[in-house]
């Protein structure tokens, strides 16, 4: 009998790995190359001379605080949003389901200029906070908001098809064997979500680690209060500091690769307890 030949509609796997490899190459290992290079080139004294700077260390403490702080709202409130979403039908739901998508939709700098509009002090928001003496733009709040704006539908996009194939019977009989609400999200529910959550988290956070055009109509860009790490090295470049700008730029990359190797594992972490729980 004549061996069956498996169809694929893809190029066999030398073909397909070799296109893997020279765009992964193109699009990301030969510029952190020039990124590293650009780095070395610098010198241990240099290198540590521009990336200890008290100006550049605070905007490492605002990019990556912000970040972590935007991204943990984020997955609450994003979760909330897919629940809602998944689990109710209301008049207006397709509008609202449309909406989250916005922030991937509108350019960066409209989003920063619409958000200080809104949160300045004499804007729609804004004002109703300035009587008690709170700023919710041109300072780290703004920023907070800014990136909190660009992350959510991260979180929302990636928990939703994984709720809506929950089954609903397994809450239904964990009711049925007397667990409240609380116990029936706790010990049945969350433990599905979590690797999900955690992978929303991650984007969130990678995205807001990055972002540059919506934060910087919105923070006030005060050196050592409001100032992110992409505005520092964006400064750099303007500057013709090229080896400054990639030194910052390499330490970012540092610290946002091991914070992402540990929320993999903890995704991973979170897969394998819940397969086995399964």
């Amino acid at each position: 009998m004549a061996s069956i030949r498996r169809f694929s509609a893809l190029p066999g796997f030398r073909l397909a790995m070799g296109y893997t490899l020279v765009y992964l190459a193109l699009v990301v290992l030969i510029p952190l190359a020039s990124v590293a290079t650009n780095t070395v080139s610098l010198g241990w004294e240099s290198f540590w001379r521009v990336v200890a700077d008290p100006r550049v260390v605070a905007s490492y403490q605002l990019s990556f605080g912000a970040s972590l702080l935007a991204a943990a709202i984020n997955t609450v409130f994003g979760l909330i949003f897919a629940w809602v979403l998944v689990r109710y039908t209301f008049p207006g739901k397709r509008l609202i389901d449309a909406l989250i998508d916005l922030p991937f939709a509108l350019p960066t700098a409209v989003a920063g200029i619409a958000l200080a509009t809104i949160y300045s002090k004499n804007g729609l928001v804004g004002s109703l906070f300035q009587p008690y003496g709170i700023d919710l733009a041109y300072n780290p709040n703004g920023v907070l908001l800014a990136l909190v704006f660009i992350g959510l539908p991260f979180v929302v996009r990636t928990v939703q098809p994984v709720l809506a194939d929950l089954e609903k019977e397994v809450e239904e009989a964990a009711a049925g064997l007397g667990a409240s609400r609380w116990q029936t999200f706790v010990r049945i529910i969350l433990p599905h979500l979590t690797p999900a959550l955690l992978t929303g988290f991650a984007l969130a956070f990678a995205r807001a680690v990055g972002e540059y055009g919506s934060v910087i109509f919105i923070a006030g860009n005060v050196p050592m209060v409001s100032e992110i790490t992409p505005l520092m090295i964006i400064t750099k470049l303007e500057q013709y500091d090229y080896a400054g700008a990639t030194a910052v730029a390499s330490v970012m990359l540092i610290i946002s690769f091991v914070l992402l190797l540990i929320i993999n594992a903890l995704q991973g972490w979170a897969q394998t307890r819940h397969g086995k729980g399964g």
